[in-house]
């Protein structure tokens, strides 16, 4: 995958933080499932005060929930200043907002109602407060499908939450990390129903928020993106299935046409095992599975779950609630550092490209992208 300006971003954070202390932007974290690890990648994460030297946290739970999992990490010198106006934040010092003040029964590692309701009202409070312009960016800790799922809250996730939320037609969930990127054509959708939501209209339209995204949020001005095929070895040319010929390969070739750098389909195992993705700023792939086993086995755990296609930035780390290790003082807050990294990359990245498309340059010429040849990779 080729450098981006996200990399300048970064050395600042881990070079020269000290001496970023003006205009530092304003990031919300939600809780996740209360008796997951949101609380403890978060009490672990901000406790590095040096993070504050680079943004100002707001926490969305509650004082009881919080101080609860503050006592089981006394190693961890962590404080904060309790507010209930998101528009009163104090910028030289964590904040929570506390979202309410029931008496909350916390029970680290089982699977409760409780632990899900108070976890979607984080979410709800959080997201609103992005929306509005209250905070610059926010960091979505773990929730688990099974116990968030109500009439008011009839979700799969995250990503079709936030879809609903700020109403649009189409999202990517982007997975990221410093050597990769990997999109989704599909999401949390069963297997034996992954081929009837492989549409054209649904890969272009996941190619153009990818594309726009690179060039926005990442900083790279002729963004490249491969493209994955459905079927094994990319159908065989048709010997194992018709989608790459009847619909991806089509796909590829109307996107082309409308400026955008893409090539494929490609097959999905000789492409990852043969690091074909470093070749490229982005990986679509078809399915969940497809994209993210390689993303997670190559991310090196600092992989950074993001929504493109949004006006608002939101990011969660790479993995789930961890029942298994919650409460025990296990979590490693690494990929939810790096979220928070990755959320003030694109603040910054954003600014960046603002600034300089005030007077935006000529456009790459459609023709040029049009007859643009894939390249080969052969399989054995």
């Amino acid at each position: 995958m080729r450098t981006s300006k996200n990399l300048y971003f970064r050395s600042l954070i881990l070079v020269s933080m000290h001496t970023i202390v003006e205009n530092k932007p304003v990031i919300g974290l939600t809780c996740g499932d209360l008796n997951g690890i949101g609380l403890e990648l978060i009490i672990k994460t901000i406790g590095d005060a040096r993070l504050l030297e680079i943004c100002t946290p707001v926490i969305f739970a509650s004082n009881k929930v919080l101080n609860f999992y503050r006592k089981g990490l006394p190693e961890i010198n962590f404080s904060f200043s309790v507010i209930k106006d998101a528009s009163r934040i104090h910028h030289k010092q964590v904040n929570l907002y506390n979202c309410w003040e029931d008496e909350v029964a916390v029970t680290p590692g089982i699977l409760t109602t409780i632990g899900g309701k108070y976890a979607v009202q984080s979410l709800v409070i959080a997201a609103e407060a992005l929306k509005d312009g209250m905070i610059d960016g926010l960091v979505t800790a773990p929730i688990h499908k099974k116990n968030t799922q109500s009439e008011e809250f009839n979700f799969t996730g995250h990503t079709p939450y936030f879809k609903n939320l700020y109403g649009v037609n189409d999202v990517v969930m982007f997975m990221v990390a410093e050597n990769m990127r990997v999109g989704l054509v599909t999401e949390h959708v069963a297997v034996k129903d992954i081929a009837q939501y492989i549409t054209k209209e649904s890969i272009i339209s996941k190619l153009n928020i990818i594309n726009q995204s690179l060039k926005k949020d990442f900083g790279i001005d002729k963004p490249k993106i491969a493209v994955l095929g459905l079927n094994p070895h990319a159908g065989d040319e048709g010997l194992m299935g018709s989608e790459e010929e009847e619909i991806i390969r089509p796909a590829i070739k109307e996107a082309k046409h409308k400026d955008i750098f893409c090539f494929g389909p490609y097959s999905a195992d000789a492409f990852f095992a043969r690091g074909q993705h470093e070749k490229f700023d982005a990986v679509l792939a078809m399915y969940h599975d497809q994209g993210l086993i390689p993303f997670k086995s190559l991310a090196h755990g600092e992989g950074v779950n993001y929504t493109a296609g949004l006006d608002g930035i939101r990011t969660s780390p790479d993995h789930g609630v961890a029942f298994d290790i919650a409460g025990k003082n296990m979590a490693d807050e690494s990929s939810f550092r790096e979220a928070i990294f990755k959320t003030i990359d694109i603040i910054n990245a954003r600014k960046e490209f603002a600034s300089q498309h005030k007077n935006p340059l000529k456009k790459i010429s459609a023709v040029f992208v049009a007859n643009a040849r894939d390249e080969k990779i052969t399989e054995d």
